[in-house]
């Protein structure tokens, strides 16, 4: 063989070796690509569900209302919101669980000022909906549910000065909310007695 043929085997050798260094350079560019591709948009899914989430487990929705008065009276008391998140109230605080009628707001208030929280719910809601609630308090201390009539909403939950109005039971600020405010810094006296009061829970 040739010195010619030498030279011209080895300058085609090195073409092709250099057209599959390229080749392979541009097939891992590609499949680099196509990867910060499909993260990119992992990474953006992933923030919209998160940021959809903390949307709706967000307590913004909480009044926050002022109360100036918490004497003790026997007397029926006319409270700014209904359900009530504080005020006068009477001597016996309600005791706190689960009722299936309607309590006295003023005996209720007095356990608020010992940091229950009273959710309530409108008195035809279908019976599977309470469940869910009644699941979400069972077995928790300082926590009230009973039903309420004429609510602005299916369900409100109240506490000391705070109150959030829900459209539905699984709302995922209901929770939020009960671990806000169950012996929240609101309360005038959290960890007073939730028992020793008055009511016969059924739980």
């Amino acid at each position: 063989m040739s010195d010619d043929t030498r030279a011209t085997i080895k300058q085609r050798l090195s073409v092709m070796q250099a057209q599959q260094r390229r080749a392979e350079r541009m097939r891992k560019v590609a499949v680099i690509a196509a990867a910060v591709v499909v993260l990119g948009g992992l990474v953006a899914t992933a923030t919209v569900l998160i940021l959809k989430e903390r949307g709706r487990s967000s307590l913004d929705a909480v009044q926050t209302i002022a109360v100036t008065q918490r004497e003790h009276t026997t007397d029926p008391v006319t409270y700014p919101q209904s359900p009530p998140v504080g005020g006068n109230h009477d001597p016996a605080w309600q005791n706190c669980g689960l009722y299936s009628q309607p309590l006295r707001n003023e005996n209720v208030v007095h356990a608020q000022e010992h940091g229950a929280v009273w959710i309530t719910y409108r008195p035809d809601m279908p019976m599977d909906q309470v469940e869910k609630l009644l699941d979400l308090a069972r077995g928790r201390d300082y926590i009230i549910v009973s039903p309420f009539r004429d609510l602005p909403a299916p369900v409100v939950v109240s506490a000391w000065t705070k109150q959030l109005k829900l459209d539905k039971v699984d709302d995922p600020r209901l929770p939020a909310f009960l671990r806000t405010y169950i012996q929240g810094s609101a309360a005038p006296e959290p960890g007073a007695s939730c028992s020793g009061g008055v009511g016969e829970p059924y739980v």
